[in-house]
């Protein structure tokens, strides 16, 4: 069965930076997009940024633009979100999530994610 595990959360000041992780495994993830989610209290589970496992092409909500890189090592089947210069409101448990995706036929909503991991809470301090 697929598992997505994420870890490398904690608390940050503002200003700060964390790399999270998702550990992938259960199936081959050619022709899979990998994504990074994250839901702050009392707010839906917002898209962050996906990567192409394929082709490594990769696409960012802009909230995180210039600030999250998510990259991936096919070789390790892991998925990395690199957060730089936190703020407060990047505070939330982040998600990593898989589906289907042919090219880059990029999808934001939850829903249409077939996998997920359990979630890693990062706290950033102001």
């Amino acid at each position: 069965q697929v598992q997505l595990v994420e870890s490398g959360g904690g608390l940050v000041q503002a200003g700060g930076s964390l790399r999270l992780s998702c550990a992938a495994s259960g199936r081959t993830f050619t022709n899979y997009a990998m994504a990074w989610f994250r839901r702050s209290p009392g707010k839906e589970r917002d898209f962050v940024a996906a990567i192409s496992w394929t082709l490594g092409n990769t696409y960012y909500a802009d909230s995180v633009k210039g600030r999250f890189t998510i990259s991936r090592d096919n070789a390790k089947s892991t998925v990395y979100l690199q957060m730089n210069s936190l703020k407060p409101e990047d505070t939330a448990v982040y998600y990593c999530a898989a589906r289907y995706q042919l090219l880059t036929d990029w999808r934001i909503w939850a829903g249409e994610y077939d996998y997920w991991g359990q979630g890693t809470q990062v706290t950033v301090s102001s």
